[in-house]
């Protein structure tokens, strides 16, 4: 079955840095655009970047553009997140899946990332 398990969350300060990785199985990994999703207290999951089958294409939400980078290996089967200049309105539960989402592909725990002096 497809399984995704997000790691690489924890407490940073802000300006700081973290690097969240996900490893994806139970599908033909390469042949999906993926993303990162996060979602923070209150509110609902949104997507935050996202990466296309070889790389070619990524796209971010306005508010993480510039500070997160997202990047994958489709060898391994994994994709990664480098955040940096993190604010406190980055603290969230982050997840990857596919994107656009997969109705059948489920959610992983996610990781939480929280942002505070």
């Amino acid at each position: 079955q497809v399984q995704f398990v997000e790691s690489g969350g924890g407490l940073v300060q802000p300006g700081g840095s973290l690097r969240l990785s996900c490893a994806a199985s139970g599908f033909t990994f390469s042949g999906y655009f993926m993303g990162w999703y996060r979602q923070a207290p209150g509110k609902e999951r949104e997507l935050i970047a996202s990466i296309s089958t070889g790389s070619r294409i990524t796209n971010y939400a306005g508010s993480v553009k510039g500070r997160f980078t997202i990047s994958r290996d489709n060898a391994k089967n994994t994709m990664d997140l480098q955040m940096s200049s993190l604010k406190s309105e980055d603290t969230a539960v982050y997840y990857c899946n596919a994107a656009p989402g997969v109705s059948t592909f489920s959610w992983g725990q996610g990781t939480q990332v929280t942002v505070s002096s």
